[in-house]
């Protein structure tokens, strides 16, 4: 007998049914054996445990409960970033004037100035603007979430749809985790035991947005698709449309997790049983502390670490010229046609592809290029940087196409490695690049060519 009919017969002989009611026999003796042996001295404590259980893993309240919790997580991540990234941007500026005045007290050559400052420096100090205070809210936030048994809930809410698709209940905790860092998801996923399944979270894990893409989204939703609201509106639309991205992530994960569970990974989902811990108050204290400095820490480290020699390379591209154009501008031009495909553009192509060894770089790198400075560069304000994209000629299909090629792009240089070091193969991190790449391609495109069909712009 062969695989294929070792397989055929398996899913004969074990169905999704026939597995849900053995778990659930198993699950009502532990209860029976435990009413008959054990008494509990807070009952009412216990009660209120199961009347939680019954709302937040309730299959009509616990996907909207799901989506309203993801939504505050972001809409205090995002209302409260904006001004700790305001502050930290303007002292990195304010010390750019001494460096400046240092080298020229030096006599530093312009060469050295603009690699080690407008290159090195303004590439790192704009990761830690941007990425720092949206982790510094992220991170705790989650981890209290973690810490009170929610987490678990999530989980066991998930998996009900990640077995339909072929996959492992444990891949909603590794996605959770890939919205503060894909890499870290994909060390995460150990704490799956099947390695078909763990192969499927690996390459599915990067269609969750990381916090390196947060900044690239908020900022785009913000001008683009809430540019008619004000205060607290605009940040809640701003939200509503990043969660509408986010659920749009989860369903391509989904999709491709289904794909996949029937051709390169066949075989049969292994079934999940969750024992739910008890809701417990957290520590509040110590869990903002661990998660702020601890996880913030590591992961900003990390991100300078790539972003560095990135924003050096980038500097080097656009200060030396071939003829009377830079190296930069020519890659512009070679990569438009493709761009304006997918309702993007050179610049906008280029940029993703510099910022392979840190997403956090890509926005900068793209205003780079629009204002021909020769270094990574920052706007003052929100006005300034959508006066630039409507110069030229942004719509708000091209800020909704670079969103989504956003969301679904290849994964960054970090998360590759990691995805080669735990898979040990060349071949599975090269589909890591290569499914997210097609699937980045082919939804811009299909959205601008409907929209230019229907003559909606």
């Amino acid at each position: 007998m062969n695989i294929q009919q070792l397989y055929s017969e398996a899913q004969h002989l074990s169905s999704p049914k026939l597995r849900d009611e053995i778990v659930q026999h198993l699950y009502d003796r532990s209860h029976q054996l435990c009413a008959a042996g054990v008494s509990y001295s807070n009952s009412k404590k216990d009660t209120r445990t199961e009347k939680l259980d019954a709302i937040l893993t309730s299959p009509f309240w616990g996907f909207p409960i799901m989506i309203i919790m993801l939504g505050t997580v972001f809409y205090l991540t995002i209302a409260g970033a904006n001004v700790p990234s305001s502050i930290l941007a303007e002292f990195f500026g304010s010390m750019e004037t001494y460096l400046l005045t240092f080298f020229e007290l030096i006599k530093a050559p312009d060469w050295l100035y603009g690699v080690l400052v407008l290159g090195l420096y303004r590439g790192t100090t704009w990761v830690i603007s941007v990425m720092l205070p949206p982790m510094a809210i992220f991170f705790p936030v989650f981890a209290l979430l973690e810490n009170y048994g929610y987490l678990p809930r999530v989980a066991f809410n998930m998996d009900r749809l990640f077995k339909q698709v072929g996959a492992h209940g444990k891949q909603s905790l590794t996605m959770a985790m890939g919205f503060g860092c894909n890499a870290a998801a994909v060390i995460s996923t150990r704490i799956i035991e099947s390695p078909r399944e763990r192969m499927l979270a690996i390459l599915t894990n990067n269609f969750v947005p990381c916090n390196g893409r947060w900044g690239t989204l908020i900022v785009l939703a913000s001008l683009f698709m809430a540019a008619n609201f004000t205060g607290g509106l605009k940040s809640l639309i701003t939200t509503g449309f990043i969660v509408g991205i986010v659920l749009f992530g989860i369903l391509v994960t989904f999709l491709v997790s289904w794909i996949l569970s029937k051709t390169a990974l066949r075989g049969m989902p292994t079934h999940y049983t969750l024992e739910l811990p008890p809701y417990r108050r957290p520590k509040f204290f110590d869990t903002v502390i661990r998660s702020s400095l601890t996880k913030s820490w590591s992961v900003l480290i990390r991100a300078v670490k790539v972003a560095a020699p990135a924003a050096i390379v980038t500097w080097i591209i656009a200060n030396v010229y071939i003829g009377d154009t830079s190296i930069l501008m020519n890659m512009v031009q070679f990569l438009d046609p493709f761009g304006q495909l997918l309702g993007l553009d050179g610049y906008i192509m280029l940029a993703f592809l510099l910022g392979l060894p840190a997403n956090e770089i890509v926005l900068p790198i793209l205003l780079m290029g629009y204002l021909s400075t020769g270094s990574l560069t920052e706007v003052d304000n929100l006005v300034d940087l959508k006066k630039i994209f409507l110069d030229h000629g942004w719509t708000w299909l091209t800020a909704l196409n670079m969103m989504l090629f956003s969301l679904l792009h290849y994964p960054c240089g970090t998360t590759l490695l990691n995805i080669y070091k735990e898979t040990k193969s060349a071949k599975w991190t090269f589909l890591a690049f290569l499914i997210p790449t097609v699937i980045a391609i082919i939804v811009p495109l299909t959205i601008t060519q409907l929209v230019t069909r229907l003559g909606l712009i």
